[in-house]
């Protein structure tokens, strides 16, 4: 029974990474921005949340730092995409190359470095409670941040004026357009928004998952969480569930090592990338399901004099 508290616990936390990240890349796409650049923004923000964290001994600074280095790669995206109409797809790969390259130049110095010793977190008296309290309450905030930002944007985008104004920019941004709202403005704050979540998703890895820092490794997270919006059908409880499953996905290679099963390390490290490419192949035998629950003008331009 401990063990699997254990394990269920470790998927909540493997899970937050991808959830955090793919809640960000939700926002993105709401507004009608593709976001091919997480994972190099993810690795900048990890660099940048672990060595400020090595000099502050601050975890909360160093995760405002992610999310500032994630909201600043973030915001030159979107002026390249949005006011310079480049190619989304494109310039989203370069942003991912650039900061794959960029962390590991900048970060050779913090290869060896090692954070502060960790607090432990509990939620009084929940923690206490059996199974329950190994598996869901001695988490750190940043987990339950992850579930507090999922209820929060299904209320935002299906029950607010502003919420939905951004998923109107998505949709149908000539209608927005028409009706007076500052369409690139709002998909340039929203691709600030979630580039800063990303960055939060990577400092929370490199300080709090793995508290070290080494080259790439975020190790793909930020496809699979690009994988996993589609996967949700851009709806964020989906999202946050979805990253969960993936976590478990993430877990169980360490789980069956522990439990003595003989199986050859790489397969079990292959798997969630594996599940990643079974989903998409699921998901991809229903066209007309992606097409009705997707942005009408994901990825589509918008030139305001046109």
């Amino acid at each position: 029974m401990e063990q699997s508290a254990l394990l269920v616990a470790s998927m909540l936390a493997a899970g937050t990474v991808l959830a955090l990240a793919s809640l960000g890349l939700l926002i993105n796409e709401k507004a009608g921005v593709v976001n091919l650049g997480a994972e190099g923004m993810m690795l900048c923000a990890a660099l940048a949340g672990f060595a400020t964290v090595v000099h502050t001994g601050n975890d909360w600074i160093g995760f405002a730092a992610g999310m500032l280095a994630g909201g600043l790669l973030a915001a030159a995206l979107g002026y390249l995409v949005i006011w310079l109409n480049t190619n989304q797809f494109a310039t989203g790969l370069a942003l991912s190359l650039f900061g794959a390259g960029f962390s590991a130049f900048a970060g050779t110095g913090y290869v060896q470095a090692s954070l502060p010793a960790r607090a432990q977190h509990a939620l009084p008296l929940l923690s206490d409670l059996p199974w329950l309290g190994t598996a869901l309450f001695r988490q750190h905030p940043v987990v339950y941040l992850s579930v507090a930002l999922a209820l929060g944007l299904l209320w935002f985008f299906y029950r607010t004026r502003a919420g939905l104004i951004v998923r109107s920019v998505g949709e149908a941004p000539e209608s927005a357009h028409a009706l007076g709202y500052p369409v690139r403005r709002i998909r340039l704050a929203a691709v600030i928004a979630g580039g800063m979540l990303c960055g939060l998703a990577g400092a929370f890895l490199s300080v709090i998952y793995t508290p070290l820092w080494v080259e790439g490794m975020v190790a793909g997270k930020g496809w699979i969480a690009l994988a996993l919006t589609t996967f949700a059908t851009w709806r964020p409880l989906r999202v946050l569930l979805g990253a969960w499953l993936f976590g478990g996905v993430t877990m169980l290679q360490f789980w069956l090592q522990s439990q003595g099963v003989q199986v050859p390390s790489q397969l079990l490290t292959m798997l969630p990338y594996v599940a990643t490419i079974v989903v998409l192949a699921l998901i991809s035998r229903n066209p007309t399901w992606i097409r009705i629950n997707m942005p009408a003008a994901l990825g589509k331009p918008f030139h305001p004099g046109a």
